[in-house]
Formats: C-alpha cells, structure tokens, sequence
C-alpha cells in the first residue's frame, strides 16, 4: 500500500513538473505577444542594433559583440557536457548514492532503483539543453553571415524599405538565436528542481513551483527589464516569439 502511495505521489510531481516546464514555456510565449517582458525589450533593442549596423561602414565592433554572445552559449554546451559525464558516473555508483540519501532526515524513497530514474532524468534534461545550446550556438553563426552580408552605407540600388526590412530580419535571427538559449537556460533551472526530488517528492513539487515563480519574475518583473523599459522609447511594439 505504500509503494502504490509513493508511486502515486512520484507521478503527480512528475506530471506537475512537465506541466510547469511547457506550460510556462507557452505562458511566456502568449505573454510576450501582449506585453512587454525581457524578449521584447530586447528585440526592440536588436533592431535598433541592426539599423544602426546598416549606417555604418566598418562593422568590426559589431561582430565581437555576435561573437561575444557565441562564446556566452558555448560555455554551457561544454559544461554541459562536463555534466552528462558527471550524471552518467552517478549512474554507476546509484547503490552508494542511495545510501547517502538515505542518510537525510527528510529523505523518501531512496532506493538504488529511485537514484536511477531520476539521475535518467536529469540525464534526458541536460541532453535537451546541449541540443537547444548547440542549437543557439549556430544561428549566432547564422547572424554572423547575415551581418558580413549586410548592405554598405553607400551601396547603391538599396533602397529605404529593403534597407528596414534587412534590419528587422536580421534582428529576428538574433532573436531566435536568444530564445534558444533561453530555453537551454530554463532546462538548466529546472534541473535543479529535480535535484530536490532525491530527498522528497513533496520537496520536488514545491522546488518545481519556486523555479516557475522565479523565472517570471525576471522576464516580466525584474528591476533589469524596468530599466531597459524606461531606456527604449519603442517598448510598445509586442514580440511574435
């Protein structure tokens, strides 16, 4: 009777953290589109970039600043890495880890079996953000192409509205490039909620709902977004993630 309880516990957490990872994701998609939040701050912040690229000539400050932002997301792809080493040796050795566990006051289930599912848990988690990192690291190659590409002040036969447009699409690659690494970001954040799980399925629900709380408060209520908010005078456009 009670294993059938802690099953029945360990599954509603379960589904409750995948309802709070992709229901958040298309919360703050919808969200976007009718107000302003950290993606459209800077996406209003993006284009302007790029309209001011096509203004000047010598653009080598520009590219630093796309190969700065690459670097950023290569980091977490070989850290994460580093990780999935570290998650697949705990694998390994889960009977050691069960008895570590065990040794907490609070701890519930720690069964070598239990560490098992859920060191595979982490493992599927840190292998979506490596893709999602990887992911983010070429469409920054991408914006490098499309900025190389991008018309000369001078250049003749471009006119004002072709000369709008690449700006916008140019801004929209760097975009798509940043809400990957936002979603690889938010797989990292979520993670660390699972982590709560090997102590106590309750401690996981609660963990899962904090993480959820917190991430909304820095794309729709944190003091960054009210600063670039008050420094942007084009915030009242919405963004179509």
């Amino acid at each position: 009777m009670q294993f059938e309880q802690e099953v029945v516990v360990n599954t509603i957490c379960l589904v409750w953290f995948f309802v709070c990872w992709v229901g958040y994701t298309f919360y703050a998609r919808s969200r976007a589109s009718k107000q302003s939040c950290l993606a459209t701050e800077l996406h209003n912040y993006r284009v302007s970039w790029m309209r001011r690229v096509l203004l000047r000539d010598i653009r080598v400050g520009d590219a630093a600043l796309i190969a700065n932002l690459e670097r950023n997301v290569s980091f977490l792809a070989s850290t994460t890495i580093l990780i999935l080493a570290g998650l697949l040796t705990v694998f390994t050795v889960s009977d050691q880890v069960s008895g570590l566990v065990s040794q907490i006051p609070f701890a519930i289930n720690a069964s070598p079996l239990s560490v098992q599912l859920k060191v595979v848990m982490l493992v599927v988690i840190f292998v979506y953000a490596f893709f999602t990192f990887t992911w983010s690291m070429r469409q920054y190659g991408f914006c490098s192409i499309v900025l190389g590409a991008a018309p000369m002040v001078e250049e003749k036969g471009v006119s004002v509205g072709e000369r709008e447009r690449y700006a916008f699409y140019a801004a929209r690659v760097i975009d798509l490039a940043g809400l990957s690494y936002n979603h690889g970001l938010r797989a990292y954040y979520f993670a660390l909620s699972v982590l709560a799980w090997f102590i106590s399925p309750y401690l996981f629900f609660l963990s899962t709902s904090f993480v959820v709380a917190v991430l909304y408060r820095r794309e729709f209520k944190s003091r960054s977004l009210r600063a670039l908010r008050q420094a942007d005078s084009s915030s009242e456009h919405p963004l179509n993630l």
